[in-house]
């Protein structure tokens, strides 16, 4: 996997999404241990959103967008440093480390997680890739909650595929809804996860970063 040798968001042309949307919110699963390694991962000293400044833009108008609906974004995952994926793998490695088992993938062996769910490379490492789900809001906008999508964010099972028929009828609704604003501010999902979204195209396809996310 080749790295590019920039060590900042500016040098790897990222911006930080709330210099966008200041108040759009983050609950960046990784800068903590409320994750499927049960600790803080490798590269994560800061919980911020970095991401290559057209998915920054187009994320920004997919947040507008749903405010208008009462509506809004609840952004896990961004950028990812490629140590983090290694420190992933090293995870997924682990055999005895059995923690996050019952709720993270309790129907798996962990050894199963390595391949469809947990490779050697990320495209979160190349800044166009977020992780989200959606919250419903009040008529105020003031208090809003997450919709029922099926699963938790990083639930390793079939049951976490965006079409998945174990998923209520509800749940499904939810997760097309979930798709549709973001295919149409230009992302495409991973049909495995429901809560993954690229950029289509992607800014830069073939570039890898390992800056620290401060």
């Amino acid at each position: 996997m080749p790295l590019t040798a920039a060590d900042t968001p500016d040098a790897a042309g990222m911006v930080d999404i709330r210099s966008l949307v200041p108040d759009i919110d983050l609950q960046m699963r990784y800068a903590g241990s409320d994750n499927f390694t049960g600790t803080r991962v490798d590269g994560y000293e800061a919980a911020r959103c970095f991401l290559q400044v057209p998915a920054a833009r187009a994320l920004a108008r997919a947040e507008m967008q749903l405010r208008g609906e009462h509506m809004r974004l609840r952004i896990y995952d961004c950028y990812r440093p490629a140590r983090a994926v290694r420190h992933f793998v090293a995870w997924a490695h682990d055999l005895a480390d059995q923690r996050t088992k019952p709720q993270y993938y309790p129907n798996l062996d962990k050894r199963a997680l390595l391949g469809d769910y947990i490779s050697p490379t990320s495209g979160h490492s190349r800044g166009a890739t977020a992780d989200l789900t959606l919250l419903q809001c009040d008529a105020a906008g003031g208090e809003c909650k997450p919709l029922d999508m099926g699963t938790g964010f990083d639930f390793f099972d079939p049951l976490a595929n965006t079409d998945s028929p174990q998923a209520t009828v509800a749940q499904r609704r939810n997760r097309e809804r979930l798709r549709v604003i973001m295919q149409a501010a230009g992302f495409r999902n991973y049909p495995l996860e429901w809560w993954h979204f690229t950029l289509d195209p992607e800014p830069e396809p073939k570039r890898y970063y390992d800056f620290v996310i401060r």
